[in-house]
């Protein structure tokens, strides 16, 4: 299962016999809110190995049809990877935040299109029971026609990919154990 972390204040008398311990809650109340959420919660963000191949494998399947590779964003991965862990954490599947947020202007808090005359995004979501390798997963997004247009589409320049698991998801997902996918797709210029 998946938890949310909960931040509450931290209330201790300062006193010079106290001061170290107030400076070690401090510390350790920094690394928590600087530490990603994924390595708050008891599932786990997916690995890093899952993200890169599936990128390859989209990339492989972009160059076959002609289509230039794309670079990966820390923007839109970023944005990927806070979809993906509120999709699990919240027990649903769907673009829409779960505080009701169109996929797009999630994503432009992420990745900004002020300065940009040209600025399209898109997204591709895949949710399975259990584990799933890349290659199950993209062809999963191929035999449909909406994810399959988003992966050929060629104005796309950048990606960001991210990928979390769960042994016991709620909500949507029963309780399962399950593998959440975001790709989130992205140009500017």
């Amino acid at each position: 299962m998946i938890l949310e972390p909960a931040i509450a204040p931290i209330l201790i008398p300062m006193t010079p016999r106290r001061r170290p311990a107030l400076v070690l809650v401090c510390l350790l109340a920094l690394v928590a809110l600087l530490a990603p959420a994924s390595s708050l919660a008891t599932g786990s963000r997916g690995s890093a190995s899952l993200d890169a191949s599936v990128l390859a494998g989209l990339n492989a399947i972009r160059v076959q049809h002609g289509l230039v590779p794309l670079t990966l964003s820390p923007q839109l991965a970023a944005a990927a990877e806070a979809h993906t862990l509120d999709m699990i954490v919240h027990g649903y599947f769907g673009h829409d935040s779960s505080n009701g947020a169109a996929f797009w202007e999630r994503i432009e808090r992420y990745y900004p299109s002020a300065s940009y005359g040209h600025w399209s995004v898109g997204e591709n979501l895949l949710w399975s029971s259990g584990r799933i390798d890349a290659a199950a997963g993209l062809a999963a997004w191929m035999r449909s026609r909406q994810h399959r247009a988003n992966i050929l589409f060629p104005g796309w320049r950048q990606i960001g990919i991210a990928s979390a698991s769960s042994t016991d998801a709620p909500g949507t997902y029963r309780g399962l154990a399950v593998t959440v996918i975001t790709a989130d797709f992205g140009v500017r210029g």
